[in-house]
């Protein structure tokens, strides 16, 4: 019983450990769109465009282009 236990445990951990990893690739590629954004995109393309080609929501290149011109 406890060896099964701490089993579940480790694998929980384990499982926990990915997940914390994924979500933070996912928040890391997102910056990088973001900065893609900033860098190359601005006063070049549409918010559309930047959108369908970053996957970013149009009102978030909004607030990118808000937060640029500070």
């Amino acid at each position: 019983m406890l060896a099964e236990n701490l089993g579940n445990w480790a694998q929980q951990e384990r499982q926990e450990g990915r997940r914390e990893e994924r979500q933070k690739a996912e928040r890391r590629a997102l910056e990088e769109k973001r900065q893609t954004v900033r860098h190359l995109a601005f006063g070049v393309f549409s918010d559309e465009q930047i959108a369908e080609a970053t996957g970013l929501a149009v009102d978030e290149i909004a607030k990118l282009r808000i937060e640029d011109k500070h």
